[in-house]
Formats: C-alpha cells, structure tokens, sequence
C-alpha cells in the first residue's frame, strides 16, 4: 500500500469536460497523474463510487464546501477520484456543482487504486473492485499525509481532517 513519502504511482486518470475550450475537448481527457502534479499541490480524495450515499452527501460536498479554503491553504487543485468511467464522473460533477472546485477524475478500470494498493473488493454488493475511501495531500507528486478509512467508516478522509493537515504543511 502506498504510504507518506511514496511518489504517485504512474497512471492516467480521465476527466469529462463539460465545455470546450483551452486546448480540451468534450468527452473523457487523459490526466497524466505525474504530469499533473508537477510542481503542485493536490487534495486528492478517493472514494468508491459515484452517487452513493456517503460519497454524494458528505464526502463531496465537504471538499467543495471548503474550496477557498483549501487554496488559502496553499492547494493548488482539489481531486476526486473513483472508480467510474468520466461520462459517470462528469454527470456527478454536474449534480454535485463542482466545476471550477473539485476535479472529478475516472478510474475506470481501477488501475490506479490497484497501483496504490488501496482498492475495495465490493463484488459481493455488484459493484466489482473499487477504490477504497482515503484524502491525502499530494506535494509534487510526493505523498504527504494519508488518511484511510476503516471498512464502512467516514471519520478520517473528510475536508476538514485533510485541510488541517494541508494548514499545517
């Protein structure tokens, strides 16, 4: 499992973007993980599952809740990442109001929650192999501090946990 001080694993992660513009197409884009945290700093959360109860009434709306916040904070970019393909994410960025917050990024196929080493085995609920709930705070693709929840929980990986953290780097 990854841990403080590791570096992100290599992986593409895929945005849908609702309009186009500055050079990004409609439909799912690539996000180049190592790319996309050079030289930044990223509040990454994952979660498993897009529209599901937690996730959509406290995980989400917590980080976008806490958005200025979090850049007066001195974070650069705020990431949600589940396993879901990015038409899924880009509806539930819709219905959760995100734009211009929180950057909802697929894992379609799982490869960076296998990567990190920190995927959910969900098959017996139909929902196949997913991303376990976890925040951290990425700095240059370095991770600085990791959260993971317990099986079932919502205790550690919520906004304000990881803003304290990102306050206190």
């Amino acid at each position: 499992m990854i841990k403080v001080g590791d570096q992100l694993p290599a992986a593409t992660l895929f945005e849908y973007s609702e309009v186009e513009g500055n050079g990004c197409s409609i439909g799912p884009n690539p996000v180049d993980v190592a790319k996309a945290t050079a030289g930044k700093t990223i509040a990454l959360f994952a979660l498993p599952g897009a529209y599901t109860p937690t996730c959509s009434a406290k995980h989400v709306p917590g980080f976008v809740e806490k958005f200025n916040e979090f850049k007066a904070a001195g974070v650069d970019e705020i990431w949600c990442v589940s396993v879901n393909d990015a038409f899924v994410m880009g509806a539930w960025a819709r219905d959760q109001k995100t734009d211009g917050k929180v950057r909802m990024l697929a894992d379609g196929s799982a490869d960076f929650a296998k990567a990190t080493g920190l995927t959910l085995d969900l098959t017996a609920r139909g929902m196949g192999l997913r991303s376990n709930r976890y925040s951290m705070l990425v700095k240059d693709g370095v991770v600085k501090s990791l959260n993971v929840e317990g099986p079932g929980k919502f205790e550690v990986s919520d906004a304000d946990t990881l803003l304290a953290q990102a306050k206190a780097a």
